[in-house]
Parts: C-alpha cells; structure tokens; sequence
C-alpha cells in the first residue's frame, strides 16, 4: 500500500505535517517504538508508530528522524496525547530528512492503525498477483519500445515487495535499485559471488532459480538469456549461459507458488527482449569493426584502413571529436582438447569469445547497458579482436596530456572468479593486449602484437589468463616456453630443499628470498620489509646458501633463484 492510502481512510484519524511530495512511497509493514534507537529493528518500509516517549529535548529529535531515514522508513507518524501536539523541532527534523509526517489524533490508538496496515499490506500482496503479471504480458507486447529493465525491477519492489538486481554475467550491476538509503545494492564482491553462482550452476545444468546465500543474504537467481538464442554463442547453451544475464532476486524463491515462479520467469522473458531490441546497435558496431579489421588483417594500404576508420568513426566513437589513439586486444575460447584448424570450433568459439571480450572491456563500475556503445569487438578465425579507442587525460602542471592504456591483468582482476567457474575444466580463456598506437599505420603491428601476447597468456596455467605487450620484451616471453620436464626439475633442484626445510622448522625461507631478490639484494630493505633485524636476516640468507650451495652475492645464483621462482 501507499502512505497517501492512511490519509484516504477518515477513521484513522491521521493528518499530514510534512511530506506530501513523497506520498507515493510503499508501506511494507509497521511498527511502533519509543525507543531513542530502533535501527535493530527496522528493515526498511515501515510505518513507525511513536508515542515521542523518547524526546527529552529538541536536539533528539534530529537524531532519532535521522535514524529512521537511514532504515529506509517510509514514514512516521506521532501521537499527540503526550505532548499535546507535535514539535516543531521534530517536524524541522522530519523535512531535512524528507521524512512524511503525520500527527495522530489522541482519540486513536496506535492498534487500530496497525491492524489496518497489516491487513491491507498481506491484503495486497496476495491479492494483486494476477494484475501484476497481467501487467507484465502488456508491457511484453506493448510495442516496439518497451519499458526497459529498471522500469520491470520498479514493478517487482513496488507491487510484490520484491528487491531485484539485473547482473551481467561478470556481476557488473545493469539495473536495480541503486545506493539509496534502504535500497543499496550488493557489494562488488556479493555481484561477483552472485555471477559465479550462477555461471557454475548453469554449467552443471542445474534447474533455476538458484539459491545463493552471499554477504548473510539469501537469493535467488533467474538465468535471462537472449530471447534469440542464436544470437549469442551458436546456439550452445553453455555459450547462452556465459553471455546471458541473470536476475537475482533478494529472497527465497524455494516455497514459491507456481503463479510467482511463472511472474518472475515473465520478466525475465521480458528483460530478454528488451536487451535484444537495445543488442540492435552493438550488431552495427560489429559489423563496422568487422570491416575495419578485414582491412588490417589483409595488410590493406594505411590509408584505406584510415579513410575506413573516419566513416565508421560516428558509430565506433560516439561523442568524440578526433579519432584518438587506438589498442588492439585479441581473445580466445579454446577446448581442453586441441582444436586449431578446425572451422567447426573456430565457428562456435569466436562469437563465445566475442561476447565475453565485450563485457571484460567495460568498467566493472559502470552501471546499465549503455557503457558497452564504445566496445566495437569482431571475431576471425576462432579469435575475437577488439579496437579500443583510448581517452585522452588532460594535463596537469608540467605533465603533458597522456593516454589512459588499458592493462592486462586489470582487465581480469573483477572478472576471472566467475568467467572461470562458466568455463569449467574443459575450457580456458585467454587474452592478449596491445601497446596504443596513434595512426592506422600502427594497427597491423598492434594486431600481431596483441596475438603474440595472448600466446603467453595461453602458455600459461589457469582458466583465464592474460598477457600484455611489455611482457615480449622480457624474460617472461621465454619461461612459458620452457618444457615442463626441465621446469620442474629446474625448481627442485633449487627451490625443493628450502620448501622441506620451511615445512620442518618453520623458517620461511621461500619468502625470505623472495623478498631479498625483490629488494635487489639491500640488506636494509629486505629487513625493513620482513620486519626483521639485519643480522636475522644475513642469518636466513646464510641458511638459504648452505641448502642450495649457491650464492647470494653473484647474479648468477640470483638470477638462477629469481628464474625458479617465477617458473614454480
């Protein structure tokens, strides 16, 4: 119900000080309080009920409206038997915080409005079902512009009391209610277990919704693919999975009658089409950057790929003026099984990868549909290539104007716990990144110089890895390449007896050298790092020595121990 609906109703015997612009706020339950504090016991809209036993003073009044509006109250209301009438510090308190207020009347009491909130409120709610779901199928069908996802999750908090968030598969948040008092949405770390949740459920092909507790909260999860499933992944469920969305729901959906089950399972149909009508766009951007990577990819002229780059600029680089300095990242979906060469699973892999490369490209911050407008990515060959245009940061002082770069393993900081719970076992994702190049000229070598990365990331161990261009000119390029038979025994030989010796006594030895050789071998810096004394220091080092028989003081030996641990 609403709060205007308590002044609609004459027996209650309410009246409006403060407020009436926010009429329109729900009323999920009541409660009545004298308590200076009762934040332990408010989850956000009720109507609190007050005799005002808890004022003493004016100055309590701010403390305690402030209280409620932090709980995400909808309103409150004051009896007037105690003091006569209400303050007029509570009713100053009342509108900074954009509080309702209303004064009841010594001639009701409080029991009587409660009973009348209770009863509209389950009146409600199991009574309005079927029209909100009529609701749903119209705005399903209401044409080519529907309402949009936020407009589906409003209906759900507003008329079933339902608080939903829409997640991309990575668990960046697309619509649901925001950071508001009494609204905030999860955590980033909550998002992510969410999409991990759901990434590895749909992989094992469990049945939805999913129950996930995350952060002390139950949810439950409701899978949102493409109404088109051909449209993302072939057609692979397993692809659907890892490109659709999922709508989590804060309760749980486990006792649920059929009619809220087929609700929920509607707007997820729903948010599917309204996602498809809005992927119009991004199939035009594909389309382009398909076109304009055809070019570097035949080794067409620079000023051909330019002269392209200027056409597709307004649909590529919306809202900016010049084409700025452009990076190239190449990804991959490949099989636990060796598939190179064959069309069939480049077929599959490149629009999966597609797909995945489009989401890690955008801010995990970044809310809404709307920031992927900028991320033109294709697919060639089982690859997905990505041309991102870079913004330029303005001066400051003496500092010329720079290029904000992206880099490899930002890029997968927020993202690897649930793109590797989607993949599984059998499938690994990985990624090369490109140094900025300022013209079409630079582009080929960009491109090859993104693949040739993407290479190390592959050489690599785990689900998801990536590689970026300063690591092709360093040792690191060589160490993947290295047979696992010499790498292994590279690092027995030195690591094995300091690892047995750690095990038995406890020395830490491993990480004692590994913080000399970080701090370039300066007594001083190691101590102060470990927070050791320089001789307990020079007395582990000693210790490493006589195990290994190696030294410390050539860099031979150093870069011997430097080498083991980064291929261990």
């Amino acid at each position: 119900m609403r709060l205007r609906a308590l002044l609609e109703n004459e027996a209650l015997g309410l009246r409006l000080l403060g407020g009436d612009d926010e009429l329109d706020r729900a009323v999920r339950g009541v409660m009545t309080t004298d308590l200076r504090d009762p934040s332990r016991y408010l989850s956000g809209g009720e109507l609190v009920l007050t005799g005002l036993a808890w004022r003493h003073a004016p100055e309590d009044s701010e403390s305690f409206v402030r209280i409620l509006a932090r709980a995400g109250v909808a309103g409150l209301a004051a009896g007037e038997a105690e003091l006569g009438a209400v303050p007029e510090d509570l009713v100053a308190a009342c509108a900074r915080h954009r509080m309702p207020l209303f004064a009841v009347n010594e001639a009701v009491a409080f029991a009587t409005i409660t009973e009348y909130v209770v009863r509209q409120v389950s009146g409600e709610r199991a009574g309005d079902l079927a029209a909100v779901v009529d609701r749903h199928r119209r705005l399903m069908t209401s044409g080519p512009a529907g309402g949009g996802p936020e407009v589906v999750l409003d209906l759900l908090g507003s008329d079933l009391d339902l608080r939903a968030w829409l997640l991309s598969p990575t668990g960046r948040r697309i619509a649901g209610p925001g950071d508001a008092p009494g609204a905030a949405a999860p955590s980033a770390a909550v998002r992510s277990a969410l999409a991990t949740e759901h990434l590895a459920a749909g992989r094992a092909g469990r049945r939805a919704p999913y129950r996930v507790t995350a952060g002390g909260t139950v949810y439950s999860l409701f899978p949102v693919g493409p109404a088109d499933p051909a449209a993302d992944g072939g057609g692979d469920p397993r692809e659907a999975v890892l490109s659709g969305w999922l709508l989590a729901v804060e309760a749980d959906a486990a006792d649920w009658p059929a009619e809220r089950l087929d609700l929920l399972q509607g707007v997820t149909q729903l948010i599917a089409v309204e996602r498809d009508r809005g992927d119009a766009a991004r199939t035009v951007r594909r389309r382009l950057a398909q076109e304009v990577l055809e070019l570097v990819r035949t080794g067409a002229a620079p000023a051909e790929v330019a002269a392209r780059l200027r056409v597709a600029a307004p649909v590529l680089l919306p809202g900016l003026g010049t084409a700025p300095h452009w990076q190239v990242v190449v990804a991959r979906v490949d099989e636990g099984r060796d598939t190179s060469g064959d069309p069939a699973a480049d077929e599959t892999s490149g629009p999966l990868a597609r797909a995945l490369l489009e989401e890690i490209l955008i801010d995990p911050a970044a809310g809404g549909a709307e920031p992927g407008d900028r991320i033109a990515v294709a697919h060639a060959g089982g690859e997905a290539i990505a041309l991102v245009p870079l913004s330029a940061l303005p001066p400051t002082g003496d500092t010329p104007a720079t290029e904000e770069s992206l880099h490899a393993d930002a890029l997968l900081a927020a993202v690897r716990e649930p793109l590797s719970a989607g993949l599984g076992d059998d499938r690994r994702l990985t990624i090369g990144v490109s140094a900025a190049v300022s013209s079409a000229e630079g582009l080929r070598g960009a491109l090859e110089e993104a693949r040739h990365a993407r290479r190390v990331a592959a050489a690599r161990p785990g689900r998801v890895c990536a590689a970026g261009h300063h690591e092709l000119a360093s040792h690191v390029l060589l160490l993947p390449f290295v047979p696992d038979d010499v790498r292994r025994a590279f690092t027995a030989r030195l690591l094995d007896p300091l690892r047995e010796y750690d095990r038995r006594h406890r020395a830490e030895l491993i990480p004692t050298l590994e913080a000399f050789l970080d701090s370039d071998g300066s007594w001083t810096r190691c101590a102060t790092r470990l927070h050791l004394h320089v001789n307990t220091l020079r007395y582990r080092v000693g210790r490493i020595e006589q195990l290994t028989g190696r030294d410390l003081s050539r860099l031979e030996d150093k870069l011997d121990f430097f080498l083991a641990l980064r291929m261990s």
